[in-house]
């Protein structure tokens, strides 16, 4: 075989994996959901994901302007108007955990139970110190119709919206000794409780689900379209579902798959 010929064989580059976007939630990212989910899937396509982690509205944005080629997100309001307004061609459920009212052990608001509505409607009364998202995130949209269903338009002087996503609010609440909703998975794996617990939790309207949808490639062409569905098919496969269902902190279960059968 001739020199140049055995360079240029040996010279040969590797096959590149291929990679998509996905925009998804600050909770799936800071609970460590992903790092655990990706790379299965990886192994059983071959295909790396992108994560760029924001608020689910930050992240349906991110998809209208076509720069992801999938979501994975908790507002099902919001994702079935992006449904609609044909930014994709299915929303389809995958998993679900629970919101929690974190605040501080000796809970001076005393609004510890199993009613979110009427702890709400106390900490606004009583100007406590609360912590909101103040992001357009799922937990920040959810958190929003709590207070409008508890009839509340004035949360008190005690409200600070941080702009920020779930681990940063969790931390100024820690700092502050206040009151914050979060996503429970997000909760569990936070290093820097300090003196905040669970105080509101069991109340249904706590119920939390994600969903993952393709964007659609007719908007946008140069979307992935094939990639992303098979990272959907495989998430909301039995193996995905397993894979979802194993990840566990401090012997905790985090998310609870739901797709449909």
């Amino acid at each position: 075989m001739p020199a140049l010929l055995v360079a240029a064989t040996w010279a040969a580059p590797a096959v590149q994996a291929e990679t998509i976007v996905m925009a998804s939630t600050t909770s799936t990212e800071q609970s460590g959901l992903f790092a655990h989910l990706l790379p299965a899937f990886k192994k059983a396509s071959g295909i790396d994901i992108k994560v760029v982690a924001q608020g689910t509205g930050q992240a349906l944005d991110t998809a209208r302007r076509g720069d992801a080629d999938v979501l994975f997100v908790h507002d099902q309001v919001a994702e079935e108007k992006f449904v609609a307004e044909g930014y994709a061609t299915k929303r389809y459920p995958v998993m679900y955990n629970d919101f929690v009212l974190i605040g501080p052990a000796d809970d001076p608001a005393g609004i510890k139970g199993n009613d979110i509505v009427q702890a709400l409607s106390t900490l606004a009364k009583d100007n406590a110190s609360f912590v909101s998202r103040g992001d357009k995130s799922g937990t920040h949209a959810a958190e929003l119709r709590f207070w409008k269903t508890a009839g509340v338009e004035d949360m008190g002087k005690g409200y600070k919206a941080c702009g920020c996503g779930m681990g940063p609010a969790l931390n100024m609440a820690s700092s502050m000794g206040a009151y914050v909703l979060s996503d429970r998975g997000t909760w569990l794996s936070f290093k820097n409780p300090g003196g905040l617990k669970i105080l509101v939790e069991g109340d249904k309207r706590l119920f939390n689900q994600y969903g993952v949808m393709v964007v659609n490639p007719a908007k946008f062409p140069h979307v992935k379209a094939k990639d992303a569905q098979q990272f959907v098919d495989w998430v909301t496969s039995p193996a995905g579902q397993d894979t979802i269902a194993s990840y566990k902190v401090n012997g905790q279960q985090l998310f609870f798959p739901n797709a449909e059968k």
